[in-house]
């Protein structure tokens, strides 16, 4: 008999005995105090109210917030953070309240707490799952120790427009990553148990398609087949829920004709009855209100869809609040309904062990001693590092030598509030760390001097938009040609320019869509300029979004994309111009060579007409540019070279059902240790419904010493052959399949194998 065995069968069953009888002692008690609660109560518990303390993200804030919490009209509170405030708010929710019944008390972390790291569409291109749930983990410690036990995030939705402001919070264009990415974020958050008090609620957002808005533009209406819906757009989504997410939040566009606030078949048919969610639903900002703009009624009437369609939580509206008793008294709603929503909220804070100890949240000495810690700097500095695509090189201008002498230049290098990125309300810039501070921390015996050279941008109109949050964009006093005669006297003493361009923070993230995605003007002439001194010249890049910058990449010059990296940018960017790391990011949205490209994405479609790879007349092509991106999905560059050989599959006829595993020899030909990123494509070549051209199906970060060579081994599983049809059925059909492997989406080494 094999005892082992035997103990860990004996253990699980006793782990699954104790979660079954506290989830059933959880259902009751949910059970018996929604007995005893009036429908007002009911519908107090479905309100999430803001009272203004943190950075709004809509054009009102909630009033009377003290006396609504205290007649019971209150479900949840966000932007409000600290123990000391947060005990104040649930004091008066369970000291004077008729039930007692503790609130949510949530926060938009988006990028790290006070730890702030690179936006998310940086950390997404380090590739590596277990770094970012170590960087969710670490927000989680971070916010619950101030009182925050509900996250609204991770933001998964798929972008593929970068005129899209908000594509700087996701992972890019793949479901296929950002489905291991939302996983990674919501294990990372939630942890194994919510009830312990370093773990919060998770929220999925938005749920769904919201980075699909027509042109780009911010809060605009969606229109998409279901098969792409299903097969592109809602994995992540679907992911989440897999992963156990606490919570969904609704997306401010219309699906299907429908807002997704008051879409019963998003929320109840597809999330729960197809997907088995079983949290709660929130509303975005005023997103249930925001229904009367779209053209279906009434703030009653509106209220009513969303409670129908199966939204919970209505945020800072107060739709739920003030209409709903008439509703009922009216018959449009069923008390029932709201005691559903109820329920699901209730169970939320129970989960969390709300009602075991509605201050579980609060330890000052936590907060004290765990928000900024050196060691989540130190986490915080990892992070960015790993986010940073290098995209030139040209001479090897990088790693640079200690002692070069350093001619650092730009708007954003010695620029504190432009370090942490946008949608970072919970951290403070002050603490940013600018890259000045970071060359004179790593070589305080070399001469750095320093000159802005030009501002981010010369617009004062654009500037005033930019500045909502606080200034993000200063037009220096001085001329533009002072400023620019000072960065050259500046370089004419260097040995190389370190220049540091691209957008303030606010240039992109929620309300920040843009038509023009290339460097502001000011800037393409700075660098026009300093390209003239023919010294070498480094680009250190910052954005939020993919740029169009064939310009900027035709010049002789290193470019590495850095995002905004957080706190520890200076010190994280230093690292890698200096080589203490080699950088190893991958692009997770492909540049467009101009806006005229975009939409562009790597799993796009043939078409009948298939352009070759030089123009030809009634092809699909454009008569002014490739149809290539500038940078495919996947790119990214080393201070070392990588190549690809030997490509094999464990089987060339596989029955269904079966996995096939896939390895490659990865050989390390360059002059450093390095890592490299290797990326698995398929392409079903016949099927029922056309299909992409290839998909990532694979991936593994793999560290290769100089001179090494190593086998990787990726396995495709069952589920990677298979697509949603006609019927919306997730099926493989039988025929040839072509596995690329490589360093990016345009990887060439190719195997083929049949699926029986």
């Amino acid at each position: 008999m094999n005892y082992s065995k035997c103990i860990k069968y004996v253990i699980c069953s006793i782990l699954v005995l104790t979660m079954f009888q506290a989830r059933s002692q959880q259902i009751q008690e949910v059970e018996q105090l929604l007995q005893k609660m009036t429908l007002e109560e009911k519908i107090g518990q479905l309100n999430l109210l803001t009272p203004g303390g943190g950075i709004a993200t809509g054009a009102v804030v909630s009033k009377n917030v003290e006396s609504k919490i205290k007649a019971g009209q209150v479900g949840g509170l966000f932007g409000v953070s600290g123990p000391e405030k947060v005990r104040m708010a649930q004091e008066m929710a369970v000291n004077h309240t008729r039930l007692k019944i503790p609130l949510l008390i949530g926060a938009d972390v988006i990028h790290g707490y006070k730890t702030t790291h690179p936006i998310p569409l940086g950390l997404s291109c380090s590739w590596d799952m277990d770094l970012m749930e170590s960087a969710a983990k670490m927000a989680a410690s971070e916010a619950t120790a101030d009182g925050i036990m509900w996250n609204f995030s991770p933001m998964v939705d798929i972008a593929r427009d970068p005129r899209w402001g908000r594509i700087a919070e996701g992972a890019g264009e793949d479901p296929f990553l950002g489905s291991a990415i939302a996983k990674a974020m919501v294990k990372g958050y939630q942890g194994d148990d919510l009830s312990d008090s370093r773990t919060m609620l998770a929220c999925v957002k938005h749920m769904a398609l919201y980075g699909a808005s027509e042109a780009g533009r911010d809060y605009h209406s969606v229109d998409m087949s279901k098969i792409k819906m299903f097969n592109q757009y809602l994995p992540p989504y679907e992911a989440a829920v897999d992963a156990g997410v606490a919570s969904v939040m609704s997306s401010f566009n219309d699906i299907d004709g429908v807002p997704a606030s008051g879409n019963k078949w998003l929320l109840t048919s597809l999330l729960r009855e197809r997907w088995g969610f079983d949290g709660f639903v929130v509303s975005d900002y005023t997103s249930v209100n925001e229904m009367i703009a779209h053209g279906l009624g009434n703030l009653q009437t509106v209220s009513q869809l969303a409670l129908k369609a199966g939204l919970d939580m209505d945020m800072v509206g107060e739709g739920f609040l003030t209409t709903l008793k008439k509703s009922v008294e009216e018959g449009a709603v069923t008390e029932e309904e709201i005691t559903q929503a109820c329920r699901r909220i209730l169970e939320a804070k129970y989960k969390s062990g709300l009602f075991d100890d509605p201050y579980r949240y609060l330890d000052k000495n936590r907060a004290k001693n765990e928000i900024l810690s050196a060691e989540n700097r130190t986490l915080a500095r990892k992070l960015a590092t790993r986010s940073f695509v290098l995209l030139k090189n040209d001479n090897q201008i990088l790693p640079l030598q200690k002692t070069a002498k350093i001619a650092l230049i730009g708007p954003l290098a010695n620029n504190r509030n432009n370090m942490l990125g946008t949608w970072a309300p919970t951290g403070n810039p002050d603490l940013a760390v600018t890259i000045l501070e970071g060359f004179k921390n790593a070589v305080p015996n070399v001469t750095i001097q320093y000159a802005k050279g030009a501002n981010i941008s010369d617009d004062v109109d654009l500037a005033k938009k930019v500045n909502v949050f606080g200034p993000r964009i200063q037009i220096d006093e001085r001329s533009p040609e002072v400023l620019l005669e000072e960065a050259k006297q500046v370089a004419s003493s260097s040995d190389v320019i370190v220049a540091v361009l691209g957008e303030a923070t606010e240039m992109s993230g929620e309300a920040a869509s843009r038509t023009n995605l290339s460097i502001p003007k000011s800037q393409k002439k700075l660098l026009k300029v300093l390209m003239e001194t023919e010294k070498p010249v480094v680009v250190i890049l910052m954005s939020g979004r993919p740029l169009t910058i064939p310009e900027e990449l035709g010049m002789p010059i290193a470019l590495l994309q850095v995002w905004h990296p957080g706190v520890e940018a200076g010190n994280a960017i230093v690292d890698v111009v200096y080589g203490a790391y080699n950088p190893s990011g991958k692009l997770t949205a492909a540049w467009p060579r101009n806006i005229g490209q975009i939409p562009i994405y790597h799993s796009s479609k043939n078409t009948g007409r298939p352009a070759p790879n030089e123009f030809k007349k009634f092809t699909s092509n454009y008569l002014d540019a490739p149809n290539t991106p500038l940078l495919p999905f996947g790119y990214g560059l080393s201070y070392t070279t990588f190549e690809y050989s030997n490509i094999k599959l464990d089987k060339k006829e596989v029955l269904k059902g079966a996995s096939i595993e896939v390895t490659v020899s990865v050989k390390n030909t360059g002059d450093f240790d390095g890592e490299e990123v290797i990326q698995l494509y398929l392409r079903d070549v016949v099927r029922t419904i056309t299909p992409p051209k290839r998909q990532l199906k694979g991936f593994k970060k793999v560290h290769i010493k100089k001179g090494e060579s190593k086998t990787v081994s990726i396995m495709l599983k069952p589920d990677d052959l298979k697509f949603y049809n006609s019927n919306l059925e997730f099926v493989a059909e039988p025929g040839e399949f072509e596995v690329f492997v490589g360093t990016n989406s345009e990887a060439t080494l190719k195997e083929t194998f049949v699926l029986k």
